[in-house]
Formats: structure tokens, C-alpha cells, sequence
């Protein structure tokens, strides 16, 4: 797990310097009313480390344990990030993500085959939902940079 966490401090670190010079009139544009803004993307980029904050935290601890799906528009819409400053959302996603790096770092080797249960999903291990965290960052940060 310790290599799936450097890969996350990894991306974290190179996205930083080109998210931090990004301008107001870039990160809030939308494209199209029901598209998100950049500011936006980040939000669910939050959104997306709390939720699996506690999946990796209860997973290592119980096992199987059950999580529900969430919907993702309806956390942008809730929150409203459109109206939060990028300086606040940028630190607190970095902040978040160096945390989560530390705690898979931390992850006992045995528990990374613990089953989580997603919603009606089929079951995944811990160690795919830790490996599944990397690939989404990764793809929205694509959707950011």
C-alpha cells in the first residue's frame, strides 16, 4: 500500500503549481449549465476523499463492511462550491489528500483484502477500493489541467 500512497503524494504534488495559478474566470467557467465548473470538479474531488476516508477506516477495521453509494451531483449541488473561494477548496483537497496518503501508508498489510461492500455493487477488497481512489483522482485531474 505504501507505493499506491507515494503515487497519490505523487499526482497530488505535481497538480498543486498549475491548480494554485489557475484564474477565477478559468475555474468557474462552465461550458454548459449542467457541466462543472473546475471549481466544481475539485469539490467532488473532496467529496471523494471523504467518502473513501471511511471506507479505507471502517473496511480496515470490520471488514465487509457496508457503504452506500453517493450521488455525486447532489453533493456539488448541496455544497454549493461554485460559491467557495479555489484557495480555501485547493489546501483543503491537498491537506485531505496527504492524510489519506499517510493512513494507507498506514493500512496493516492483512486488511488490505477486506471486503467492502458499495451500494448493490459486488463486494471489492480494500486494496481495489485504495487502487480505484488513484484512478479517479487521476482521471479528474486530467478534466482540471
Amino acid at each position: 500500500m505504501r507505493a499506491i500512497a507515494q503515487e497519490i503524494r505523487s499526482v497530488i504534488e505535481e497538480a498543486l503549481d498549475a491548480l494554485a495559478e489557475m484564474q477565477p474566470e478559468d475555474v468557474l467557467l462552465k461550458k454548459t449549465p449542467d457541466e462543472w465548473s473546475k471549481q466544481e470538479i475539485l469539490g467532488h474531488l473532496i467529496d471523494s476523499a471523504a467518502n473513501n476516508h471511511q471506507r479505507f477506516v471502517r473496511a480496515a477495521g470490520d471488514g465487509a463492511a457496508d457503504f452506500p453509494t453517493y450521488d455525486q451531483e447532489e453533493w456539488v449541488r448541496v455544497q454549493q462550491y461554485q460559491q467557495s473561494s479555489w484557495e480555501a477548496l485547493l489546501a483543503l483537497w491537498a491537506v485531505y489528500n496527504r492524510y489519506l496518503c499517510d493512513l494507507i501508508e498506514r493500512l496493516p498489510d492483512d486488511v488490505t483484502s477486506n471486503y467492502c461492500n458499495i451500494g448493490t455493487q459486488e463486494p471489492v477488497t480494500l486494496e481495489f477500493v485504495v487502487n480505484d481512489y488513484l484512478r479517479h483522482l487521476r482521471h479528474h485531474l486530467a478534466d482540471l489541467i
